[in-house]
């Protein structure tokens, strides 16, 4: 069975290198051949503000955008989030779209790739891991963090090393391994 990888990039900011680093993941997890890989770009799916009036967990979803937002986390059996790291924190479109749902989210596994000028997004990794547990996602110790400064070139692209694609195949191997156990555990709380 293939599983489905979303690659859920979080930053919505003009500019961003965010989705550069989306592609190149996204790339090389389709390269390793053991997902479906979905790339989602927050900037795209552009969710207003949490709009909806009833609780998550009640999944009485009134608007179109909101019911849309639950099939794309719906399908997915594990994650990676490309996430910025601003003012020591995640972003705030990434909480937001995070709220919108619940059981969505729930029993599959999360890597990270994070960046930022001074400590590669580490922060905003530590402090989203109280997010995502909250909701029974598994967030991997495996991940790839991205130090802007030294990460890319004078045109502000991406410069590949042996080094951040090796700790992107380590996640994507952890994920694989996590992806069945947590189906598995899906399936059994679904009966």
């Amino acid at each position: 069975m293939t599983y489905r990888l979303t690659v859920l990039v979080a930053s919505t900011r003009p500019g961003r290198v965010g989705r550069q680093l989306g592609d190149w993941f996204a790339e090389l997890a389709v390269e390793h051949g053991g997902f479906e890989v979905d790339l989602v770009d927050l900037a795209e799916v552009a969710l207003p503000f949490h709009d909806e009036p009833h609780h998550p967990s009640e999944e009485r979803y009134l608007h179109q955008h909101t019911r849309d937002w639950s099939a794309t986390i719906d399908a997915a059996d594990a994650f990676v989030f490309v996430m910025p790291e601003y003012n020591y924190g995640f972003s705030a479109p990434l909480k937001n779209a995070i709220d919108y749902l619940y059981r969505e989210w729930q029993y599959k596994p999360v890597g990270f790739v994070s960046y930022g000028m001074t400590s590669g997004g580490l922060r905003a990794v530590q402090m989203i891991k109280q997010v995502v547990t909250t909701l029974k996602m598994m967030p991997l110790n495996e991940a790839v963090t991205v130090f802007l400064r030294q990460a890319l070139d004078a045109d502000g692209r991406l410069i590949r090393t042996e080094a951040l694609d090796g700790a992107a195949g380590q996640m994507l191997d952890e994920l694989g391994r996590l992806a069945p156990a947590f189906a598995s555990v899906r399936a059994a709380v679904a009966h």
